[in-house]
Formats: C-alpha cells, structure tokens, sequence
C-alpha cells in the first residue's frame, strides 16, 4: 500500500504538494484557490507560527511545477471545497478566514495514518527532501531542482 493510498483527498493532496511539489509546509498552507493551477503552484505566502508573511527567501517566490498526479488531486479537490473565490484558502480552517495549521492536520489526520502503515518516521521535512532526492535520481538538472525548491544553486 502506498503513502497516497492511506490518506484522503485533503491530506494527500498536502502530503503531494510537499513530495511531488518540493514546497514547504508553510508555503502550502498559504496558498490561495487563485494561485494553484493544474500546471504549478504560484508561491508568493507563507505562514509561519501562525502569521501570514513573505516565504523564506526571495528565490522561494516562484511558480513550483505540479506533477499530473498532484493536478489530478487538486482539480478534484476544488470540485469538493466550496469555491471562495481566488483569495480563498486552498486548505482553509472552519472558520474559511484563515489556513488549517499545519501541526494540528499533521496530528490529527496525517501522523495516525503513518503509523499504521509504519511510516511514523515520515515528515515535511523528510517529503521535501525524498523530492530533492527523486529529481536527482532521474537526473534532473540541479538548476531546476533548486528552481523548484526555492533554493539557489549552491544548496
């Protein structure tokens, strides 16, 4: 079984943005309707310790490339959500004002499902850098790896 396999639309579709995506948590949580596409991800927010705010760095504003797979989710997942228009949070919280935050998805409906499987090891961390590590692996150029992940190139 599969890590997409064990988890539903939501949390798959954030597990794949951080795996197929390269982005960071914060980076996922702050993405709005408007800026997800089916071919990438426009990265230009972030929230950090619960504050919206600029990403990390200013090579980490850039348009992350989303694979098939990760479109696929996506476009169904705007199909389920309510539509709040293109400021509206992609993953918004009960109250549709504000992002779900990340440790309480991560807590409550990601981790119970890793442990079952015996992925309890599996973080964002360790989602961004298996990314790093696949794109390496089919000899992705490094420009373009360090493009998607928001990075320079001495990374």
């Amino acid at each position: 079984m599969s890590l997409f396999e064990i988890l539903e639309l939501r949390e798959r579709l954030i597990v794949k943005f951080a795996l197929a995506g390269g982005m960071r948590p914060g980076e996922i949580f702050a993405l709005r309707r408007g800026r997800a596409t089916a071919t990438y991800a426009d990265v230009c927010e972030r929230v950090y310790r619960g504050d919206l705010d600029t990403p990390k760095t200013t090579k980490s504003v850039r348009l992350a490339a989303l694979s098939t797979g990760l479109a696929r989710d996506l476009e169904d997942w705007l199909k389920a959500t309510p539509d709040s228009g293109p400021n509206g949070w992609l993953f918004p919280s009960e109250k549709l004002s504000t992002p779900i935050r990340k440790d309480g998805v991560w807590r409550r409906k990601v981790r119970p499902k890793l442990e079952e499987a015996g992925l309890e090891w599996v973080n964002f961390q360790v989602l961004r850098r298996t990314h790093s590590s696949l794109m390496r692996e089919e000899k992705v150029d490094p420009k373009v790896v360090a493009d998607q992940l928001g990075h320079t190139l001495d990374v």
